[in-house]
């Protein structure tokens, strides 16, 4: 039996809830409005690289760890 040292991969999401930030908190950090944190959450859309970036910097999550729905990075 293999075992590693990753992270298990995660939704942004749960990367969020993880990192101890309601939608609210974390929408005004990343300068962004609550809808559009959602939509990121729901998969509807997906944030640009720059803001993915930053999302992963402020959840401490790598970023090959995490998906952002249908339309993943």
């Amino acid at each position: 039996m293999e075992y590693t040292n990753y992270p298990p991969k995660i939704s942004l999401a749960a990367a969020r809830v993880n990192a101890g930030f309601l939608q609210e908190v974390a929408a005004l950090k990343l300068h962004v409005d609550v809808a559009t944190l959602r939509s990121w959450e729901k998969g509807k859309t997906s944030p640009p690289y720059d803001k993915f970036m930053e999302i992963c910097k402020l959840y401490k999550y790598p970023a090959d760890f995490i998906f952002c729905g249908k339309r993943s990075l």
